[in-house]
């Protein structure tokens, strides 16, 4: 990275919120400056564990397990069977799959907290917790780690297998071509 830009992503920084810039900072020490860099978001891409990581300007209230902001949202690929997705809207909000990029992305205030919330994803996915067990995992161990500083495998990394070939662009029904000719 020239200094330049180094410079760039600063100014964007400075005009954010203390939480936000903080998380910023942080994020870039671990992975470096982001390959992207808009006044309303930094993006870096194939950083570490995960497809792509956004940290936003502007952050979304978020109760639970607690009252936070969530600004970071960090994806991996993933092929989330179609069965599951209530399960997953029933677990929380800020964790969500898209079926066509086969995609989970996850986002909150903190890399700890999206580690944590993608493993449980996982294990919703594939029956080794319940939605419910899976908040009561989430809530008893972020306790934990704010309050006790006790850490857990959950919080430091992605505890399963990277997917691959996960997108799903669904079943054609119709050539658009051939119908836009039909249509004139």
């Amino acid at each position: 990275m020239n200094n330049d830009y180094q410079q760039y992503v600063n100014k964007i920084m400075n005009s954010w919120e203390k939480e936000q810039k903080e998380g910023a900072i942080k994020i870039i020490k671990k992975y470096g400056h982001p390959q992207e860099a808009i006044p309303s978001r930094l993006i870096w891409y194939n950083n570490g564990p995960w497809k792509r990581t956004t940290l936003y300007r502007d952050s979304v209230p978020h109760n639970f397990p607690a009252n936070h902001e969530d600004f970071l949202e960090q994806t991996v690929d993933y092929r989330t069977p179609i069965d599951v997705f209530e399960k997953i809207a029933r677990f929380d909000g800020s964790c969500y799959p898209d079926r066509t990029k086969g995609e989970v992305s996850v986002i909150c205030d903190t890399e700890e907290a999206n580690f944590l919330f993608v493993n449980l994803f996982h294990e919703i996915v594939t029956g080794k917790r319940t939605e419910e067990e899976a908040k009561f995992f989430a809530a008893k161990t972020e306790e934990d780690y704010l309050f006790n500083n006790i850490s857990s495998p959950y919080l430091e990394k992605i505890l399963f297998p990277p997917q691959r070939f996960t997108n799903d662009p669904g079943i054609q029904y119709f050539d658009k071509k051939r119908s836009k000719d039909y249509l004139t």
